[in-house]
């Protein structure tokens, strides 16, 4: 530093200075250029406060008011200076707030670094792939922000003390070890969802098709009911036959016709429905037939859909024979094959205890277990059988006869009971266990559901009573 007496000066700093003697109101004066706001402007010697002129474009400075004739402006700039690897013992302030630290190796990774009490530490990454990286001393990346994103990518472990996480609003009061019992979930992203606010179903039913979280051999997976219910049928045999605790309490009664839905009852609930066709109506000689009966047994999604007729009652006829029956029929939805059931008129003599044929009247789709007056098998075709017939009562599910003739007891269980006669000097009427007698003396109705009317001696026969259908939720 020339013609300075002594050790040199860190910093060091310099100044320009321009000198011009103005014309008549010259206001602008150009420099060599300057560094804004480290201008001084003398006029005359006098030197000038900042209200008196301007100074922001580095080259031009321009008074407030224009210079007389051969007055002197005198234009003092001062050079800027850098402080390298200084030691600050003391607070460092920064006025606007901002350090512009720079990279150490591109131009483009410089960063801004910003504090206010309102908002903490701030930094502001400028860089093409990543805004913000956080290294270690060893120069290791700990964390990153991709450039253009909200979130970070940790190079390493997350550590995050017991009861410390917080999702959204909520506190995660799991430990780690709890948490790891989902580890190897095999999934989907729609599977996992299925746990994403899920809500407790207490008494709700599912559904067959609704996912299930299970636990394979220490695995988490998805499945679903069905699967599960399929395995279970598998590993642990077919569920056994669940009978009514009482054939005349029926959970529902039907008398006219409709369509019949499941309602709260969940797919695999069982149920039974119970048919009984319209008696005979009778003749001038003989009896009208009690209504056939039909058994059928299985889950309410089978049944749901079906739709259901009811057998009329059916008048007597003025001739020595009864008439036939009106069918009463239960007919599956197009979605479970619309096949239709009626009772089958099988005969007196197949009606019994231990004979096939009856099967025909009493079906189920499964089985497993004994119950009062039927058996079910947990064979692959899930048939039911009949016990013994309860005392004083000779036909499962017709009344085809007269009490005592070819002595037969014509007293049915489930078929409504044939009406009154006097043929081969019977003089009675057939009585049912659970539907309608039939007509209890010459000329009497039967009763419902399916009692066979009674003969009216020399006159129209009485009519039979209409059937219905009874259903049971096991």
């Amino acid at each position: 530093m020339a013609g300075y007496i002594g050790s040199v000066p860190v910093p060091q700093a310099t100044e320009t200075r321009d000198v011009y003697t103005a014309t008549s109101n010259q206001t602008t004066f150009t420099t060599g250029g300057y560094t804004p706001n480290f201008v001084s402007v003398y006029l005359n010697g006098v030197h000038l406060a900042r209200a008196d002129y301007t100074a922001t474009n580095g080259s031009d400075v321009v008074l407030a008011a224009g210079a007389a004739a051969d007055d002197t402006v005198e234009i003092v700039s001062f050079a800027t200076f850098e402080v390298s690897a200084q030691t600050f013992t003391g607070d460092v302030t920064a006025s606007g707030g901002t350090f512009l630290p720079t990279g150490d190796t591109a131009a483009g990774d410089d960063a801004a670094v910003g504090y206010a009490a309102a908002d903490g530490l701030v930094l502001t990454g400028q860089g093409s792939t990543s805004d913000v990286t956080i290294k270690n001393d060893a120069d290791a990346t700990v964390m990153s922000i991709p450039t253009g994103t909200t979130g970070a990518t940790f190079a390493g472990d997350v550590i995050v003390p017991d009861g410390d996480l917080i999702l959204g609003s909520t506190a995660v009061t799991s430990t780690a070890a709890e948490l790891n019992i989902l580890d190897g979930v095999t999934a989907t992203a729609a599977e996992i969802n299925l746990i994403d606010g899920g809500t407790a179903r207490g008494t709700t039913a599912v559904a067959d098709g609704d996912g299930l979280l299970v636990n394979d051999a220490g695995t988490m997976r998805m499945t679903t009911v069905q699967t599960v219910k399929t395995f279970m049928t598998a590993g642990l045999g077919t569920p056994a036959i669940v009978f009514p605790s009482n054939w005349a309490s029926p959970t529902n009664n039907y008398t006219s016709s409709d369509t019949w839905s499941k309602g709260s009852l969940a797919d695999d609930d069982y149920v039974w429905f119970y048919l009984v066709n319209s008696g005979g109506g009778g003749g001038n000689a003989r009896p009208g037939f009690g209504g056939n009966a039909m058994l059928l047994y299985g889950t309410a999604a089978t049944f749901n859909g079906a739709a259901y007729t009811i057998g009329a009652a059916k008048a007597g006829q003025n001739s020595t024979q009864g008439t036939t029956q009106n069918a009463t029929t239960v007919t599956l939805s197009s979605s479970n094959g619309s096949v239709a059931f009626t009772p089958g008129d099988i005969g007196p003599t197949n009606d019994v205890s231990g004979i096939s044929s009856l099967q025909t009247n009493i079906r189920s789709i499964d089985g497993g277990t004994n119950g009062t007056y039927l058996i079910g098998a947990p064979t692959a075709s899930y048939t039911i059988n009949t016990g013994a017939l309860p005392s004083g009562y000779g036909r499962w599910t017709i009344s085809e006869t007269i009490t005592g003739y070819n002595s037969a007891d014509a007293d049915s269980v489930f078929g409504g009971g044939a009406g009154f006669t006097t043929f081969s000097s019977v003089n009675t009427a057939s009585v049912s266990l659970f539907a309608g007698d039939g007509g209890a003396s010459d000329g009497a109705a039967g009763a419902a559901p399916g009692g066979g009317g009674a003969e009216t001696n020399g006159g129209t026969g009485a009519s039979g009573a209409a059937g219905s259908v009874r259903v049971y939720h096991v």
